[in-house]
C-alpha cells in the first residue's frame, strides 16, 4: 500500500501546485483568498504526509489515512470534472488534465490496495 499511497499523495501535491497557477481559491470562493488557500493546503498536506508515515510504519490508523487519501484523489477528479462540464476554462492544459487523471488513477490503485489489506486483516482476525 505504500507505493499506491505515495503516488496518490504525490499527484495531490502536484495538483495543488497547479491549482496555485490556476488561482483555485477564486473557483471555490475560499474566504481569505490565497491566504485561505494556503491555510487549507497546510492542513491537507499535513494530514496526507502524516498518513504516509502511518502507512510506512503499518500502524492501526494506516487504513483510515489511506481511505482519506484515496477519497481526496477521487474527489479531486470528480470536482474538476464537474467544473469542466460546467464550462470552467481552468485546468485544461495537457499536464493539468493529466495530473487530475493521475489523482483518480492513483486513488483507485490505493483503494484496491486498501481492500487487499483489509481482507488480510479480516483473515488474521478470523
Amino acid at each position: 500500500m505504500s507505493r499506491s499511497y505515495f503516488w496518490t499523495m504525490l499527484s495531490l501535491i502536484l495538483h495543488q501546485i497547479d491549482a496555485a497557477y490556476w488561482r483555485e481559491w477564486e473557483m471555490f470562493h475560499v474566504p481569505g483568498g490565497v491566504q485561505g488557500f494556503l491555510v487549507f493546503n497546510l492542513a491537507a498536506i499535513a494530514v496526507v504526509l502524516t498518513g504516509y508515515r502511518h502507512v510506512l510504519l503499518d500502524t492501526r490508523l494506516a487504513p483510515r489515512y489511506a481511505a482519506v487519501c484515496a477519497a481526496l484523489g477521487a474527489g479531486t477528479f470528480l470536482i474538476h470534472a464537474g467544473f469542466a462540464l460546467a464550462g470552467q476554462e481552468q485546468f485544461h492544459l495537457p499536464l493539468s488534465v493529466a495530473i487530475i487523471g493521475l489523482c483518480l488513477a492513483c486513488a483507485l490503485w490505493l483503494l484496491r490496495d486498501l481492500r487487499r489489506v483489509r481482507g488480510q486483516q479480516a483473515r488474521q482476525v478470523a
